[in-house]
């Protein structure tokens, strides 16, 4: 709900000089303990998040066993999460807008951890589809409202490498999620990988007290006296750990800035372009990747006969390998730039999925090796996505904003596991591969064509 109209808000031109001093402030922040903090305690509920796309990868060889499940009823258990993840998306991105991102934030955080746990019940494909959809629901809404939340407090030079070594956390996750499933899946079942993911998330349920709401969303909703305290708070905390502050540098902010948040926007002006690239970016990366990671494990078992222990270290394998490109991806987007970087990785990802093509993929070590490759070159763009949704709108969409796109996410995540077991099923793995080169060189050709650059501006400036 908004407060009442008091002295302790502001409107108008007068309420975008405020948000522009408050903005020039935040820019000459350096990284202090309380933003680190910030970004582990939110780190560590995205981290639950990958772990719970994943888990469920990991826990399929052995429910496809015991339930007796057919290629379909695979396909809608890996996506009814994601399905429920679109719903999600879009209703607390909204909510985030009105409410708060903090209060957003615990209550999908809620949601979710009590799902994993209504997992561990499941008697049957159909209680696992519906407990998954609800659950991504959950967790549909908990990953852009966070990435909006962390946007809002670093500066443009900081801002790509603060926010991607929060969002390694993600890759991190899902390469948990294999350790965790070679371990304990063939000796504790697969409820075990539900049980240690819950782990992560509880502990941040407490946690959240040492959070400050963010003081972009504050001001650009008038409550100008609580943005302008938690900046000083930020700015008390960095001058006493010896940092030297600068003297801000305000820059004029458009006085839309503070104008209450419009889902249409999005479809308005300089936002239109913006939304729908970053809608078909997030469904090309995704319906890939999520398509690959959620089906191989399960591929290497049942294509390939292998053993349960071997299908899910090499489904972790992929895992580990994204991580290492997604941390490298963290250091240095800021200096390549997202729009150069997304093209490249876009088609340098078709050249091994083609490969794969060429060659049949007739063993399981063909596939290890290319579908590695080709998902660590991807998983760069997947896991940096949230950041680049954030920057391409103001703080009055930036919520639902990043919210829709990552619906498109989930959308495409839902696709990529239902088409790859329709097309196991009709023509065979190879075919797969050959679906997601062609996607992926979709993704290249919008990057090239539509995208626009965003490293080193302001947030204000990229998106008045």
């Amino acid at each position: 709900m908004r407060e009442p109209n008091t002295a302790t808000m502001a409107s108008g031109p007068e309420a975008a000089r405020i948000n522009a001093e408050l903005v020039a402030r935040l820019e000459r922040l350096p990284v202090t303990r309380r933003l680190s903090l910030i970004r582990i305690i939110i780190g560590s509920a995205t981290f639950f998040d990958a772990y719970t796309v994943l888990a469920i990868a990991f826990a399929m060889p052995q429910l496809v066993t015991e339930w007796h499940l057919s290629a379909g009823e695979i396909g809608m258990i890996l996506s009814a999460g994601y399905v429920g993840q679109i719903f999600g998306a879009l209703f607390f991105g909204h909510l985030a807008e009105r409410i708060g991102r903090l209060p957003v934030l615990l209550i999908t955080i809620l949601l979710f951890v009590s799902m994993d746990i209504g997992c561990l019940f499941a008697w049957g494909a159909w209680s696992m589809i519906i407990l998954r959809f609800l659950q991504g629901i959950g967790t549909g809404g908990e990953v852009p409202v966070a990435s909006a939340y962390i946007n809002e407090f670093i500066g443009a030079k900081k801002r790509g490498r603060f926010f991607l070594l929060y969002e390694v956390i993600f890759p991190v996750g899902l390469m948990f999620a294999g350790i965790a499933g070679y371990f304990l899946v063939p000796v504790f079942g697969w409820k075990a990988m539900f049980i240690v993911g819950l782990i992560p998330a509880v502990l941040t349920i407490p946690m959240r007290a040492l959070m400050p709401e963010s003081p972009r969303w504050l001001a650009s909703t008038g409550r100008v006296k609580k943005a302008d305290a938690v900046v000083s708070m930020l700015e008390n905390e960095a001058v006493k750990a010896g940092a030297t502050l600068s003297e801000p540098v305000v820059r004029p902010v458009d006085s839309k800035a503070t104008a209450r948040s419009d889902w249409r926007e999005l479809f308005k002006g300089i936002y239109r372009k913006r939304t729908f690239t970053i809608w078909f970016l997030w469904i090309c990366v995704y319906m890939v990747n999520n398509g690959l990671i959620t089906w191989l494990p399960t591929l290497y078992k049942q294509a390939f006969n292998l053993p349960l222990q071997t299908s899910l270290a090499y489904g972790w394998v992929t895992s580990a390998v994204g991580v290492i490109a997604s941390i490298l991806c963290a250091l240095l987007i800021d200096r390549v730039g997202r729009k150069r970087w997304y093209s490249v990785a876009f088609l340098a990802s078709t050249v091994p999925l083609v490969i794969l093509t060429a060659l049949g993929a007739v063993s399981a070590t063909q596939v290890v090796v290319f579908a590695s490759v080709a998902y660590a070159i991807l998983q760069t763009i997947s896991f940096s996505l949230y950041l680049y949704s954030a920057e391409l709108y103001p703080t009055r969409l930036r919520a639902i904003g990043t919210g829709f796109g990552s619906a498109w996410l989930r959308a495409g995540s839902a696709i990529g596991p239902l088409l790859v077991g329709w097309i196991v099923d009709s023509y065979g793995v190879s075919v797969v591969f050959t679906v997601f080169a062609a996607v992926a060189l979709i993704g290249g050709l919008i990057t090239i064509f539509f995208a626009i650059e965003t490293k080193g501006r302001v947030l204000e400036e990229l998106s008045p």
